[in-house]
Order: structure tokens, then C-alpha cells, then sequence
């Protein structure tokens, strides 16, 4: 983008942005002549992704600020009011511990009041899988919640609902995006008269107390709790973000003992004790790692700013934690509900499970052995949603949705990844394979010995800026234009694409089958051995995500595997290095 273009559209959102700190950040890189800074914030506008906006907070159209956050909301008011026309509309609003994220939301709720749609905003915060809640249990007709989950301090987000609980899908996203860029006046009208005309409503208790009360329905076994939960120590972390408030009392209420890490209980969006507040980095769960040695905690438990994740550790038989990943995760909780329905005879008529194309292929293994099905969804949980309205109309009964990156889902009243149910179901499958004279770490090795071992490995690579969108685009296109014929010294021996919509086995290309998946850059290898390879660029963050997930034959025993599937870890990502660090 040459200068004058630049300065261009910085002048204009000057013109537009009512936060004075936004807009003076602007005018001193104006001032200052800083075009590289000006055109990171200004190259592109922030668009929707997997997971909504999301972006670094501050000044420009590539960021999070005011302005950008109440266009957002004036273009979702005018596509829901194009969608629904001459409805009595309602829209639901929660938000986080970061930055900016009570004001955002608070603009967002009095945007939604000058357009005449009813505002249910939480008078502080409130986990995500709670916003998701929240829309049915009030048949609000869209949501929002101010987040940027599990990213570093210097960013926030945006995540847009539909009125069943789940990100919007196409074509609202498609719809929304329009709306907003032709967005020319943003309307929103004060607090108090908002409040006045019953435009604004503060929501706490009239949905905390129906979503914890939910989140406990969901248990199977709630004797276990009686019978051995004094027995059980719990170590948590909400990492400075919303989980504390249910998380605490879900576990209490069930009688258990939960030590919270009292250096990351309150809500802080700087992060101050963390580099990334992740349940997936271990270096995140240092101090809960720490106090769960201490106290000789049977589970270790963190979830992300905005509490819809979940990360475990638990100790092995040396008392060393064992970090659980999120696709081990999901498969123990895969096995022990199916488990459990078939044990206590509440498997229903046709049960279905939903993972995504980057997650595990075990938990297909899994659901077989059980009798149900297991289906493929893209990246992003609002892809599980949509899964979950189809199995609706297709008489499927939903028991579980996960992805890889430790989201997880238990029950249908949220359309969302629950970190604090899930840990409720974490919990009481800790206690049931205690009963057993089992740990977590025992039942993972008895899945594995019986579908093989699985074992998975993601690499990440970060391309700032503008030339950083078109290096991601070249490593895709430069894949598509020569496949590779092996990875790590394995034969490719089918390929995915499902940007193009197409897979074909290697030995026939020209015989190629249509891909039942929405379009989406990726590009799936699956190897001769079972091995699978995706290649994707991230829909929230500047950067491309491979995922390995191996499989090696137990025959030989875990131990041979394991090193089996750290070979051959290494030798793809050699490969994968090959191209991305060039």
C-alpha cells in the first residue's frame, strides 16, 4: 500500500474514532512519519475469522478499538434487522478481563439500544460459554462477547453469536462483513437513557444461577462425589481471566477441595504472571504445576481468560505431572461418556459425536467401538454448532464436540466450548477411575493398546504484517501448484484440499472426490501409515499452523511407540521447516 493511501485512510479514521487515546496514537504516527507502523494498522480492515475479530488493541482499522468494535455492532444491528424485519429484536452481551473489553462491551450493548434492539448486558465478567447460555436461555436473537480468549495481552476480540447460542456461520458472517463495511454513522445513545427505555438490561443471577444448575444436571454419576470426593484434591488456575467465579462454586457445590493459585485468581488483563495465558503452553501452568506438588493434588486444572478452555495435568505413578494435551483430553472424555451411557443405559438411539479435521482421529476408534458415529467439522467451534442444528433435523443425538486445541463440549444448552463443564465431567472421571484403582494417565494407556498409539504435534509460524498475508498465501499456493510426494520419509498417499473442495488418492489424481467440508484454505496429507498432515493459515491470528497427528502400531508396546511416532514427528517437521524457514 503506497503512503498516500495510507495517510488516507488513517486521516479518515480520525475523523471517525471518539476514543481520544485511539485516535492520538494515530496522529502522533502520522506526526512522526512512522509509514511501517501505519501500514500494519491500516492495510486491511479487521475481518471475521473462526473466531470472530480479533486483533492488537489500539488506533487504526487492523485494530481493536472503539471505533472498529461499535461498526461491528452497527452493521450487525442492520443485518439482524434485514434478516428479521419488524421483529421485537434482543441481543446478549458479556465480556472478559482484558483491556478495554468492559468498555467495548458496554458501547456494544448501547449500540444495540439505539437501534431498538434490546441489550442484556452482564454487570461484570463473564465467561464465554456463559454468553452462549445466556442467548437461549433468553431466545435473545444474537450475542456478543468481548474476548481474545488464550492471545497475549495486547490483543482483544469480538465474538459474534446467532440466535442459537453458536458463532455465526455463512452466510451471516458473509452478511454481517457487508453490512459493517457499508457502515457511513454509527448509532448509540447514553447509558441512562438506554437503561430508561428499557432498551438495557444488567443480567447476573437470573443466568448465572440456570447455567450453573445446568452445568451439574450434566454429571452422570453424582454418588461418586458423595462417596469419594473428600478424597480428592483439586489445584486450579482461571490464568487472571472470568473462570473463578463458577469454577469455585461448581466444585464446592459438588464437594470437592479446590485450591486456587492465589497469584492468578484475580481478573487482570495485563497477565502479569504469564508470557501467553494458554492452557496449552506448560509454561502457563507453572504455578499450579507447582502448588498441585505441593499440595499432592490428584488434578491440575487451568482454564483461559475467558473460560472456554481447558487444560489438565495429572501426576504419574513418580508424582510428577504429566501435562493431558487437548486431543488426550477429549478422547478420555469421549471414552468414559460412552462409557457411561452404556453402563447406566442411557446411550441414546443414535449417538454422535464431533470433532474437528485437526483433531484426533482416536476418538473415531473410540466412538466405533461404542456403536456411535463420529463426524468431521472444519476448524472453529462455531463449525460444531452447525453440526449440532443438522443433527437436530437428522434425529442424531449430540453426546460430545472437541477440538484439538482443549475445547470441549458436553452438553447441547451451549453452543460453545465449556471449559467449566467439562471440568465438572474431568473431575467426576477422575473420581470414577480412582474407584477403579485406575488414574487418567492408566485408562489413556488402555485406549492406546487397544486403538493404537496416537500422538499429535502442531508447529507455528508467525508472518507479521502485510507482506506477512502474502507469504502465507504463497506457501499455499506454491503446495497446490507441487504436492509433496512424501513428508519426513513417509509416502503421501492421499491429499485433501478443501479450499478446492477436492481429494484424491496419489497413485490416481486425476480421480478425485468432492470434499463434504465448506470451502477453507487447508490441505490435509494423509501418509501411508496413518499419519495425518494439515497446513492451514489461522482465521484469528498473522500466522500458519501445521498439525501432525501420527499413529504407530502397539504391537511392540508403548514404549516402542512412543519413539516410533518421536522419529517420525521429526522427520515431517524437518520437512515442514524446509519451507516455512526459509
Amino acid at each position: 500500500m503506497d503512503r498516500d493511501s495510507i495517510a488516507t485512510r488513517a486521516k479518515d479514521y480520525i475523523a471517525r474514532e471518539s476514543e481520544p487515546t485511539f485516535k492520538k496514537e494515530v496522529e502522533d504516527l502520522l506526526k512522526a512519519e512512522d509509514w511501517k507502523e501505519l501500514e500494519d494498522r491500516f492495510y486491511r480492515d479487521l475481518e471475521f475469522g473462526t473466531g470472530g475479530l480479533r486483533g492488537v488493541i489500539g488506533g487504526g482499522y487492523n485494530r481493536m478499538n472503539r471505533l472498529v468494535v461499535t461498526r461491528a455492532t452497527q452493521g450487525l444491528c442492520d443485518y439482524l434487522k434485514a434478516t428479521f424485519p419488524g421483529k421485537s429484536l434482543s441481543a446478549c452481551v458479556a465480556y472478559d478481563s482484558r483491556r478495554y473489553s468492559a468498555s467495548f462491551a458496554l458501547d456494544t450493548a448501547l449500540v444495540f439500544a439505539a437501534n431498538g434492539i434490546k441489550a442484556y448486558l452482564f454487570s461484570a465478567l463473564r465467561p464465554t460459554p456463559e454468553l452462549s447460555f445466556a442467548i437461549r436461555h433468553l431466545h435473545a436473537d444474537t450475542g456478543v462477547v468481548v474476548t481474545a480468549s488464550h492471545n497475549p495481552p495486547k490483543y482483544n476480540g469480538y465474538k459474534a453469536y446467532w440466535n442459537d447460542g453458536s458463532q455465526v456461520t455463512p452466510p451471516h458472517d458473509v452478511g454481517i462483513i457487508d453490512k459493517v463495511g457499508a457502515v457511513d454513522k454509527v448509532r448509540m445513545i447514553p447509558k441512562e437513557e438506554a437503561l430508561a427505555k428499557g432498551l438495557l438490561a444488567i443480567i447476573d443471577k437470573e443466568v448465572d444461577e440456570p447455567y450453573v444448575a445446568m452445568i451439574k444436571s450434566k454429571l452422570f454419576r453424582p454418588q461418586l462425589f458423595k462417596e469419594l470426593g473428600k478424597s480428592v484434591k483439586l489445584v486450579y488456575t482461571p490464568l487472571h481471566g472470568t473462570g473463578a467465579l463458577h469454577f469455585e462454586r461448581v466444585m464446592r457445590d459438588l464437594g470437592l477441595d479446590v485450591a486456587t493459585v492465589p497469584e492468578q485468581r484475580e481478573p487482570d488483563g495485563e497477565f502479569p504472571t504469564v508470557a501467553f495465558p494458554n492452557p496449552e503452553e506448560a509454561a502457563a501452568l507453572k504455578l499450579a504445576l507447582e502448588l498441585g506438588a505441593k499440595l499432592k493434588a490428584d488434578c491440575v486444572m487451568a482454564t483461559d481468560p475467558d473460560a472456554d478452555r481447558l487444560g489438565i495435568a495429572v501426576p504419574a505413578k513418580d508424582g510428577k505431572f504429566v501435562l493431558i494435551t487437548g486431543n488426550q483430553l477429549g478422547s478420555l472424555h469421549l471414552d468414559y461418556i460412552l462409557l457411561t451411557r452404556k453402563e447406566l443405559g442411557l446411550m441414546p438411539r443414535r449417538p454422535a459425536a464431533i470433532r474437528s479435521i485437526v483433531t484426533t482421529s482416536l476418538q473415531e476408534r473410540i466412538a466405533t467401538a461404542y456403536g456411535a458415529a463420529s463426524y468431521e467439522c472444519l476448524t472453529g467451534f462455531k463449525w460444531i454448532a452447525e453440526l449440532m442444528r443438522k443433527f437436530e433435523a437428522q434425529g442424531l443425538d449430540f453426546v460430545y464436540g472437541t477440538e484439538e486445541s482443549y475445547g470441549h463440549l458436553i452438553e447441547p444448552e451451549v453452543r460453545d466450548k465449556d471449559g467449566i463443564s467439562a471440568a465438572a465431567l474431568t473431575a467426576e472421571m477422575t473420581l470414577y477411575w480412582k474407584s477403579k484403582g485406575k488414574s487418567l494417565l492408566d485408562r489413556l494407556d488402555e485406549i492406546y493398546l487397544q486403538h493404537g498409539y496416537f500422538e499429535e504435534k502442531g508447529i507455528n509460524k508467525y508472518f507479521e504484517g502485510a507482506s506477512g498475508m502474502d507469504v502465507m498465501a504463497g506457501i499455499m499456493e506454491a503446495y497446490r501448484k507441487a504436492q509433496p510426494a512424501a513428508l519426513g520419509g513417509i509416502k503421501v498417499q492421499k491429499i485433501r484440499d478443501i479450499k478446492t473442495g477436492k481429494t484424491w488418492q496419489t497413485a490416481s489424481p486425476g480421480d478425485s472426490q468432492k470434499v463434504d467440508l465448506p470451502p477453507s484454505d487447508v490441505i490435509q496429507w494423509y501418509l501411508e501409515d496413518g499419519t495425518i498432515v494439515t497446513v492451514r493459515p489461522s482465521g484469528t491470528e498473522p500466522k500458519i499452523k501445521y498439525y501432525i497427528l501420527l499413529r504407530s502400531d502397539t504391537k511392540d508396546g508403548l514404549g516402542s511407540a512412543r519413539a516410533a511416532s518421536a522419529g517420525k514427528a521429526a522427520a515431517i517437521e524437518a520437512d515442514i521447516r524446509k519451507v516455512i524457514d526459509k
